[in-house]
């Protein structure tokens, strides 16, 4: 698929919070559209998003420069803070144009390495970072417990 990959635009407002709300269901559109102009209004954070040639967009990355990241050793690291692909372009090229726009982004900061993440359960994501060449460094179990005597 021949795609077109270029930073966020306000026209795209509603395009980008569709992507979000299929990424984060559980994130409330006010917060969705709070961290929407977080993203736009910061110099460390940058959003790509991926045009369909009809028209609309059908991908989104956001990423972001960290001081750290998980089996990082350089600084500032880029960071995948959120990567996006509609599931009627997937294994098309589009979300290969999304990260190697954000890898290129990276790069012209000063970063020399790239991080990211993905839920334990979402092997789709995981395949699609290898495919990448990005290398899993490290698994994580989140454990909460609730003080108030709520189970």
């Amino acid at each position: 698929m021949n795609v077109t990959v270029r930073t966020v635009r306000p026209e795209d407002h509603s395009e980008w919070l569709r992507m979000r709300k299929a990424l984060w269901e559980d994130c409330p559109d006010d917060q969705q559209v709070r961290e929407m102009e977080e993203n736009r209004a910061s110099d460390v954070d940058a959003v790509f998003v991926a045009e369909r040639s009809g028209g609309g967009l059908c991908g989104l990355l956001e990423a972001a420069l960290r001081s750290r990241a998980n089996g990082c050793d350089a600084s500032p690291v880029g960071y995948i803070e959120g990567w996006y692909v509609d599931e009627d372009v997937r294994r098309g090229g589009v979300g290969r144009a999304l990260v190697e726009a954000a890898e290129a982004w990276a790069r012209s900061r000063g970063c020399r390495q790239m991080a990211s993440d993905a839920e334990l359960w979402n092997t789709i994501s995981h395949e699609a970072h290898g495919a990448l060449g990005y290398e899993e460094t490290g698994r994580l179990v989140l454990f909460k417990k609730d003080l108030d005597g709520r189970q």
